[in-house]
């Protein structure tokens, strides 16, 4: 029986356990990023590990989060981030050298390793053959000491691309499809490998647009094989010895099989106010547009904003559209520069906006009241713009550039005949931003700026569990509810103190003050509680507030490994009718908890009314050691000693 590509790589970097679905494995992380929004704490965290240099391959910390700096706190994390970097052996992207997975694609990425970042949408390192994860901050600190990476074993679902994307129809409406059927709840748990002829008619950065938004279908991350599209890439990138080459053998067997042909996609929107919400932009008429935004780590490549400059030229931005374009990187801005696309765009009306993520992450550029926007980003989530009543729509750079002009939704088949923009043989190459390790850290002087506080710790697991219901929310809630990251409180995400203040706010305003008011207690959840963002801070406030458990129908993959990983225990309800007996403020208990947590059904009783709740506990052994000892933190510190 043959491997497939993602069973090659992980039985390559397999340290503990069986390759059987569902079941725990721990693998060897050859490299891992981290972004300025979560990296503050995963360096906290490492520097709690009391480890003196990485023991990766190679660790990058990348600055492309919290780029405005409307006062001291964001230059502060950077230096600071810059400063351990040095002392610790990671290599450093300095502010304006671009959004780390475009860069990562560009300069570090390599077939056949694994990569774990402390972002969600690590996985678009799969669009180069890497077996790419998005984890929490304390996961990838942990890797970057030298420790293995703890998941589930996906299920590997192959899809298979027949036939070829008509002019007009891009790699952003593959994964639309893949939305459309799938949901943003039907990766959990999954693989998505890509094979088939189709595969060879994409490039990498066409790829890397796939893996990227394979994140917001729950996966676990999404995968290419590395074919010779692939050593072409690289090879243009100055990097051919990088390539190794990883395909699913001929007898390969998956778990589950889709089919997509290509030549059958047409132009899609995801609508507001979800990234599955999917329908043909044949299907939308008359919709004014307001604002446009281009960019993101979804579409942001060099052939993107080709597509995008050859569209604009010789025309005007629509006068009622504000559009906005942020190239990825300083590799692509400088190339766009130099062959005079960036002064087509800027001549048709379009704002230059740094190569960072900026308003993907709500930082900067909020739409106006009411506003339709139309963005190439990757979520869509309500508010997540900055702006609450603003409708986001998401779409590929033709039909935002299309749209731009017009001044409404608009079909860029309308446009007339398509033209088709070359990969370059070779793309531009000064990696003068990126600073390298000093050789002897004892040297470096790590810098703290008053922003910096201490994270919160749990502590270890007694007898009884008991507090009160402090807020009931529902179906998929994301970590942008839970913690918010907008502009005004991105420069706090080293200061947990700060930011519990506005914990859960989005959905119940008076969370913080209820959970202060009553030393803790509990949170109760919908389905797919925690989708989203990585952002480890979505536990850490929960924990600084005393929230010792989380119930919910079933968690996202990454938040519920934040969870445990800081000591919260997470339950989901057997009877999912138990959802709706539960009010806010009722009292619950868990007798003999550290007994209770080494079954997979905890009961747990509503003193308030007198029931009890059969709640599933679905961890492994080394999950329940955690809650036991309060966090993976105080768990590895234990094994070490």
């Amino acid at each position: 029986m043959g491997l497939n590509a993602s069973q090659k790589i992980i039985k390559n970097h397999l340290v503990k356990g069986e390759m059987i679905p569902g079941k725990e494995i721990a693998i060897k992380i050859d490299q891992t990023l981290t972004q300025d929004s979560t990296g503050t704490m995963a360096y906290l965290q490492f520097e709690a590990l009391g480890i003196d240099r990485v023991k990766t391959k190679r660790s990058v910390a990348y600055i492309d989060h919290n780029i405005l700096q409307s006062g001291p706190e964001n230059a502060d994390d950077h230096l600071y981030i810059q400063t351990v970097a040095k002392k610790h052996g990671i290599y450093f992207s300095r502010p304006g050298n671009g959004i780390c997975h475009q860069v990562n694609l560009e300069r570090f990425g390599v077939p056949g390793d694994t990569l774990l970042g402390s972002d969600s949408h690590t996985p678009t390192g799969g669009g180069i053959g890497m077996l790419a994860i998005g984890a929490g901050g304390l996961d990838v600190a942990v890797a970057m000491g030298g420790g293995e990476y703890y998941v589930n074993m996906p299920s590997i679902v192959k899809v298979n691309l027949t036939g070829k994307l008509s002019p007009w129809v891009t790699a952003k409406d593959i994964i639309l499809e893949m939305l459309k059927r799938l949901t943003v709840k039907g990766g959990v748990g999954k693989i998505f490998e890509y094979t088939g002829e189709g595969v060879k008619t994409l490039s990498v950065p066409e790829r890397a647009t796939i893996t990227n938004m394979g994140a917001e279908l729950g996966a676990t991350t999404s995968i290419f094989p590395s074919d010779d599209v692939v050593q072409k890439f690289l090879k243009a990138q100055g990097r051919e010895e990088d390539f190794y080459l990883i395909q699913p053998d001929e007898d390969a067997v998956y778990d589950e099989e889709m089919e997509i042909n290509l030549s059958l996609l047409e132009p899609m929107v995801a609508c507001p106010h979800s990234p599955d919400d999917v329908v043909p932009v044949s299907e939308l008429k008359n919709i004014k547009v307001n604002q446009v935004c281009i960019g993101s780590c979804t579409n942001s490549s060099y052939v993107d904003m080709m597509k995008v400059a050859n569209i604009l030229k010789g025309n005007t931005v629509s006068e009622n559209v504000s559009l906005v374009i942020s190239p990825g990187s300083k590799q692509v801005l400088t190339m766009l520069a130099e062959n005079g696309a960036l002064a087509s765009m800027v001549a048709a009306g379009a704002r230059i906006l740094e190569s960072a993520c900026g308003p993907c992450i709500g930082m900067g550029q909020s739409p106006s009241t009411d506003a339709v926007s139309l963005r190439t980003f990757n979520r869509n989530f309500e508010g997540r713009s900055g702006t609450k009543s603003a409708k986001i729509y998401l779409v590929s750079p033709e039909i935002a550039a299309a749209s731009a002009l017009t001044g409404h939704i608009t079909d860029p088949r309308t446009l007339g005949e398509y033209f088709d923009i070359e990969m370059p043989s070779k793309f531009l190459v000064e990696d003068n931003m990126i600073v390298d390790p000093s050789e002897d850290g004892r040297e470096v002087e790590v810098v703290r700026g008053p922003n910096i506080k201490p994270f919160p710790k749990a502590k270890a697991l007694g007898e009884v569990v008991e507090g009160k219901i402090l807020t009931k929310v529902g179906d998929n809630i994301t970590t942008d509810h839970i913690m918010p990251s907008n502009a005004k409180l991105l420069p706090y995400r080293s200061n947990i103190p700060y930011l519990a203040e506005y914990c859960l706010t989005p959905c119940d305003e008076d969370f913080p003050r209820k959970a202060k008011e009553n030393q803790g207690g509990f949170i109760v959840g919908g389905s797919n509680y925690g989708q989203g963002s990585s952002r480890e801070h979505a536990a850490l406030a929960p924990l600084y507030l005393g929230v010792k458990a989380v119930f919910a129908k079933s968690f996202a993959r990454i938040h519920k490994a934040n969870l445990i990983n800081n000591g919260i225990i997470t339950l989901v309800f057997e009877n999912l009718e138990d959802y709706d007996k539960i009010n806010v403020m009722d009292e619950l208990e868990i007798k003999d908890a550290l007994t209770q947590i080494d079954n997979n059904i905890v009961i747990v009783s509503n003193k308030t009314k007198d029931e009890e709740y059969r709640m599933i506990f679905d961890a492994t052994d080394r999950q329940r050691n955690m809650i036991r000892y309060g966090g993976l933190l105080n768990l590895v510190k234990r094994i070490n000693n």
